[in-house]
């Protein structure tokens, strides 16, 4: 963990490559499936496998969903792009070239907004979105001394996202990259998968003296696939380039890895600059010309975002900005949230901070501890909102709530809850006369505690109404039973 006398002294400058996956059914330039676990080297052919006298075909979905991608994060369009080699060699590349793009990426200037632990807001600027083609996946797990190689992977559609280095810290780095991948996921163009490989990120990361606006030397951090690794790797870095400035050394241009295991970052080669590459136009590809009238048949199918639905869910139900993040997180839970709220019998703030309580609280609960996702959940959003109707008209307390959701979930949404308060008795007991009676017997069978409460200890009055809610079995009126015990020992 970086220090706080660190922080106060320098100032981490941080911009992240994001590679995303694309959703595209065949790969950027042939006809292969992009079908995950595959057999290994099934979804292969002679284009991308780099065959010679093999044409490459431009996926039009992939560009599609890069300009989706662009206009959700503020971007520019270039009506005139075009594609480039990036020559390199690696075992898994057997074009030893990818296919991407270089001077003219597709989307350009944009930007997005981070909402900061401290409530702040902070805008990141996005310097490019491109299009590209994936590599191979080089296997070394299985022997010390071979490689396995799977080809499956050569030509997937990706797009990298680039931001600007206004990153100054590594919570705010990985506010970003839960933001774009939010962002991905809401557009339905990459399932957000770090841990399958659908969305890497490689960190640039520098250190300067606070006040300075001078830029220290970077270092790149590779392949970085879980919030966690991002948070970790930064920390690990920014502490050792701390150590070597602060010892009088110097920070050198280079590519790391991160450890996780022992939390440091270890240089892996000397970083690339561009020309390495030996970037030249792709001559097999003809020039991308993207219209506004394309640009606009792309804007017209994108989704509510998830800022604007925050915002309209706390306007629409009135419910806190608080649970309105929450449930808008995932576009599947604001959806089930959406469609409980519907079955509301009538239009109810109440009621729909009951819906927001449950799913906040018992849902959320249930897919985190049997990792799943909502759409894998059993109980029906229409079950949750009878809950909820439940609770607002006093039929159920919210104790008797928590019993009828666990029945739910036990009987895998096969039942009602009318069903499961049939047939456990578990109607809430509102009769004046029927609590009136039940308190005084409990008062009769306390009377020490009535006497001490009488004497100023407030806090007894907890105890009884305990006593009263565990006689009626817990399905006395809370509120008539706060009333009634209140007014009946004030007559004593």
């Amino acid at each position: 963990m970086v220090s706080n006398d660190i922080m106060k002294k320098y100032q981490p400058v941080i911009g992240l490559e994001i590679h995303a996956q694309m959703k595209t059914k065949s790969k950027a330039f042939c006809s292969c499936s992009t079908t995950f676990r595959a057999a290994p080297n099934s979804n292969v052919c002679p284009i991308c496998l780099g065959h010679p006298g093999c044409l490459p075909v431009l996926n039009e979905e992939l560009v599609n969903f890069g300009i989706k991608m662009g206009l959700a994060t503020n971007c520019k369009i270039r009506e005139r792009s075009i594609f480039a080699r990036k020559n390199y060699f690696y075992p898994d590349l057997t074009k030893g070239y990818q296919i991407t793009q270089y001077e003219t990426p597709l989307c350009y200037d944009g930007y997005i907004k981070l909402k900061l632990n401290d409530g702040t807001e902070k805008k990141i600027g996005i310097t490019r979105i491109h299009l590209e083609e994936d590599a191979g996946k080089s296997i070394h797990d299985f022997s010390d001394n071979e490689t396995i190689i799977d080809f499956n992977r050569c030509g997937v559609p990706l797009i990298e996202i680039v931001s600007e280095p206004d990153i100054n810290s590594p919570e705010e780095a990985v506010l970003y990259v839960q933001k774009i991948r939010q962002l991905l996921i809401y557009l339905g163009i990459c399932d957000g998968n770090m841990e399958e490989g659908s969305l890497r990120c490689d960190a640039n990361i520098s250190i300067r003296p606070v006040g300075s606006l001078k830029l220290g030397t970077r270092t790149e951090i590779k392949n970085l696939n879980s919030f966690k690794n991002i948070y970790d790797a930064l920390q690990a870095e920014i502490k050792r380039q701390t150590e070597v400035i602060e010892q009088g050394g110097y920070v050198y241009y280079t590519t790391m890895t991160y450890n996780a295991k022992d939390k440091k970052t270890i240089p892996t080669r000397s970083k690339e600059e561009a020309h390495d590459y030996r970037y030249f136009p792709e001559p097999d590809l003809v020039y991308l010309k993207v219209d506004k009238d394309w640009v606009e048949r792309i804007r017209v199918t994108l989704p509510e975002f998830p800022d604007v639905k925050q915002q309209r869910f706390q306007k629409q139900y009135g419910i806190p900005e608080y649970d309105a993040r929450i449930l808008t997180e995932d576009q599947e839970l604001a959806n089930y949230f959406e469609e409980a709220a519907k079955h509301l019998p009538l239009e109810s703030t109440k009621g729909y901070k009951n819906i927001s309580n449950l799913i906040m609280t018992e849902v959320l609960r249930v897919l985190n501890e049997d990792k799943i996702s909502i759409n894998e959940f059993p109980i029906k959003s229409e079950h949750i909102a009878k809950i909820a109707e439940l609770i607002i008209t006093g039929i159920v307390n919210s104790s008797t709530a928590k019993e009828i959701f666990a029945e739910l979930l036990k009987h895998k949404g096969n039942k009602t809850p009318e069903d499961i308060i049939k047939e456990k008795d578990l109607l809430q007991v509102s009769d004046t006369s029927e609590i009136e009676n039940i308190i005084k017997t409990v008062i009769s069978q306390n009377p020490k505690e009535v006497e001490r409460y009488k004497a100023g200890e407030q806090k007894l009055f907890s105890f009884l109404v305990g006593q009263v809610m565990r006689s009626s079995k817990g399905k006395a009126n809370p509120k008539i039973v706060n009333e009634l015990l209140k007014k009946l020992l004030d007559e004593i």
